[in-house]
């Protein structure tokens, strides 16, 4: 053994290219080039396809591009089989010289040889279509187009419409009538493939035919019930072809599955308003803004509403989810503080909603407002605090409008109550309801 030992330690080691590789992953992990390590491996196996892409892309990003073109040349060459290196020979050619004839013509012919090993390839096919386009060979691009819309399959009548879009004018009836075909041949296959079906549905919508896109899209319907971003682009396609009914009821029915359909919800609101029907719109313009949200207005302008139809709790979870969404919203925060003490299930957490709406606001902001005057001081009466309430409807008072007889003398005699029932200021008080009177006879 002792006589071994020098022996196998003099001998050279054999590097290990996996190794290798992994070593320079780890460098440039840590913020070094791995790029030594990395090339011993490709030196040890220069077969491995990764580590031939990798060197490629580096010698691209040094400037070499004749020393990266080579390298995936010779790679090609000796691997005609394998497709992807194929396809990334050919992108690379394209994409590192785009303005260069010579290069577009050699992607040309590596994707042709290609699609000699691989005739079903429709990334192949693609590539080529482009490259002919490219290159102003159109009857080449015609024959590919034949190609692929002769053949079966979602994707090969995808491929097919997206051709057809740059072979052929809007208006050529003969071109679409080939496209309805290819189209409503693999839907018969592939009722259920919801791409192809939206694809299909929009073929038809964009050339003026809404009864046929509805059409597409009700077998998808019945072939995939849990399709419900499609069984809402359904319900939409028949509001625009007049059914509303047939519509509305389709909408119904994928929010009865999922209510967080916001699309549904937002095409019904809509739908409602149209037919001035406000309190069937609410609801769902709610459910929207709850859902996705909105601008900070569209908030605010609901919350209005449900705050004068005297329902405060659906106001106060609307403007919870408006104020996480623009936490730095004063007026957010004011209308929230109002509807959070007007709501009795949580008066108990007014307070602090008044103090935050105070910080937000700031010395002239929205807090200001007689509103939220009135509204801090009748939770201040609620937790006996009288005096603090006081000077709230003191500012309230001060802040309305000359033409805000009704709300001011509102607020007077709000104040002259609470003087009366605690036997004070009784003068005062007296005063006060007059002034109110004068400013609103017919008040109580």
């Amino acid at each position: 053994m002792r006589v071994l030992l020098p022996i196998i330690l003099s001998l050279p080691l054999q590097a290990d290219p996996k190794a290798e590789f992994a070593r320079g992953v780890l460098e440039e992990a840590r913020g070094g080039s791995g790029a030594p390590w990395f090339d011993r491996a490709y030196e040890e196996d220069p077969e491995a396809w990764p580590l031939v892409r990798r060197r490629a892309t580096r010698l691209f990003e040094e400037g070499d591009i004749a020393g990266a073109s080579t390298l995936y040349r010779e790679y090609a060459s000796g691997h005609p089989e394998r497709l992807e290196v194929q396809v990334t020979y050919a992108d690379f050619l394209r994409e590192s010289s785009p303005g260069d004839d010579f290069a577009a013509k050699l992607a040309g012919e590596v994707l042709e040889n290609a699609l000699e090993q691989h005739g079903d390839s429709l990334p192949v096919i693609r590539r080529l279509f482009r490259s002919y386009e490219q290159r102003g060979m159109r009857e080449d691009s015609l024959r590919l187009f034949d190609k692929v819309a002769a053949e079966e399959g979602s994707s090969a009548a995808l491929a097919a419409a997206e051709m057809a879009r740059t072979l052929f004018p809007g208006d050529d009836l003969e071109a679409r009538a080939k496209i309805d075909g290819v189209y409503l041949q693999a839907l018969e296959r592939s009722p259920e493939d919801a791409v192809l079906a939206r694809a299909a549905s929009e073929h038809f919508r964009r050339s003026g035919r809404l009864d046929e896109a509805v059409e597409v899209l009700r077998k998808h319907a019945e072939a995939a019930p849990a399709s419900l971003d499609l069984r809402v682009r359904l319900g939409i396609l028949l509001f625009a072809a007049k059914k509303e009914e047939a519509g509305e009821a389709c909408l119904k029915e994928v929010l009865a599955i999922d209510p967080r359909q916001a699309l549904a919800h937002q095409t019904l609101a809509k739908f409602y308003r149209r037919q001035d029907d406000p309190e069937r719109a609410r609801p769902h313009a709610v459910q929207v803004l709850k859902i996705r949200g909105g601008d900070a207005d569209e908030f605010l302008e609901l919350a209005d509403e449900l705050m004068e139809l005297e329902r405060p709790r659906d106001a106060r979870l609307l403007l919870e989810k408006g104020l996480f969404d623009h936490p730095e919203d004063p007026d957010m925060a004011v209308k929230l503080a109002i509807a959070t003490q007007e709501d009795e299930s949580t008066r108990d957490q007014a307070a602090w909603r008044f103090r935050e709406a105070e910080s937000l606001s700031g010395v002239d902001g929205p807090a200001t407002e007689p509103g939220f005057q009135l509204a801090f001081s009748e939770h201040l009466l609620e937790t006996g605090q009288t005096e603090a309430a006081e000077t709230r409807l003191r500012a309230a008072i001060k802040a309305y409008p000359p033409e805000a007889k009704g709300e001011t003398a509102a607020a007077l005699r709000r104040l002259a109550g609470i003087w009366l029932e605690d036997g004070r200021n009784e003068s005062a008080a007296r005063a006060l309801l007059k002034r109110a009177e004068a400013l609103d006879p017919e008040g109580k």
